[in-house]
């Protein structure tokens, strides 16, 4: 029987478990351009002991941002300053991919800089508020991405993957789940588009693909991952029935061949099954619980043969050596909430770990 705790080959590299860290942002990007800090180095080569890393989410270029002090990876002090951070994963035995992440119109304009705006799959504002610098903001009408602007964004994604294999990351995943770009192009109450970027499960799709795609033509489709949530209304988005759209998504990747899809289960488990069933390729699974974050229970997935991988967020942002104690059935830290979101050492490098 397979465990969480076998090897598992995935972006040509030896894995030496299957317990993934989920990526999380956590706004620390004090650096200088908004780049990651020496705390940042600290913070994920903790948890190398990981299969897998999966950073929080980076900005592709500047207009993608949407928090405060999060970081890029279109510069190239960004790219410097992940070096560092690479560097120390490596040099713990640990491997590491870099989520790249373009919020779309749950940005800002108080966000970006040069007079940019947030952009979106159509010109519809999501209902509520993002925080910024100056407290709460009322999301805006995002501008519509026409062809070239769509044209320019999957560039810069390509272009970002380059960066992240330069800043010495094992691969890139690309973002489209939790309500962000892709996502709005996948879901229909955001994208209401009656061109072939829109109009049926076919053509929302399809951004979601040429995202993947140009990843994978730039750095290696074995080096390339891709996150969804179905059904997942963060951001205000709706997607009442989608299976159509995600099984459509999948026959979309079949020719890329990506090395994996990262499922943030937001649905019932009879569409993750079927994703399952449809992608040759590793999946990994971030599971749906209720009332708890993802926990020791989360193990059986990989048993019972539902998901390759099995992520957790909250479990090791508070655990660092979270493979060791999974394995040895405990006892866990306790997520410190208040310090999720921005902040210093503390709630971030400050974990303790199990006495050896």
């Amino acid at each position: 029987m397979t465990t969480a705790f076998d090897p598992i080959d995935l972006a040509g590299r030896r894995l030496a478990n299957r317990i993934v860290m989920a990526p999380m942002t956590r706004s620390r990007a004090y650096g200088p351009g908004l780049s990651p800090t020496e705390a940042t180095a600290t913070y994920y080569a903790q948890r190398a002991s990981a299969g897998l890393i999966v950073t929080e989410g980076t900005w592709p270029s500047p207009v993608g941002q949407g928090y405060p002090d999060t970081p890029g990876l279109h510069s190239q002090e960004q790219i410097a300053a992940w070096r560092k951070v690479t560097d120390a994963v490596h040099a713990a035995g640990g491997t590491v991919f870099a989520q790249l992440m373009h919020t779309g119109r749950t940005g800002h304009p108080s966000l970006l800089p040069d007079g940019l705006v947030p952009v979106g799959a159509s010109p519809v504002a999501a209902r509520g508020a993002v925080h910024t610098a100056d407290g709460p903001q009322r999301f805006v009408v995002p501008r519509e991405l026409d062809e070239d602007g769509i044209r320019r964004t999957v560039e810069d994604h390509a272009e970002a993957a380059r960066n992240a294999i330069a800043a010495g990351f094992d691969g890139v995943e690309v973002h489209a789940a939790n309500g962000y770009l892709a996502h709005q192009f996948l879901a229909p109450n955001s994208n209401v588009r009656t061109d072939a970027w829109g109009g049926g499960p076919e053509g929302r799709s399809r951004f979601a693909v040429e995202l993947v795609r140009a990843v994978a033509d730039a750095i290696g489709a074995h080096r390339t991952g891709l996150r969804v949530s179905p059904g997942n209304q963060l951001g205000d988005l709706h997607e009442p029935e989608p299976a159509p759209t995600y099984l459509a998504l999948l026959k979309g990747l079949e020719p890329i061949g990506p090395g994996y899809l990262h499922i943030a289960e937001s649905a019932d488990r009879t569409l993750t099954a079927a994703l399952r069933e449809r992608f040759t390729g590793v999946l990994i699974l971030n599971a749906l619980t209720v009332g708890r974050p993802s926990g020791p229970e989360e193990l059986a997935l990989v048993e019972d043969g539902t998901a390759d991988m099995v992520s957790y967020g909250a479990l090791f942002l508070a655990n660092p050596d979270l493979p060791r104690r999974l394995h040895a059935g405990g006892p866990y830290n306790t997520p410190d909430r208040a310090t999720y979101y921005g902040g210093g050492d503390r709630g971030y490098t400050d974990y303790p770990v199990l006495d050896t």
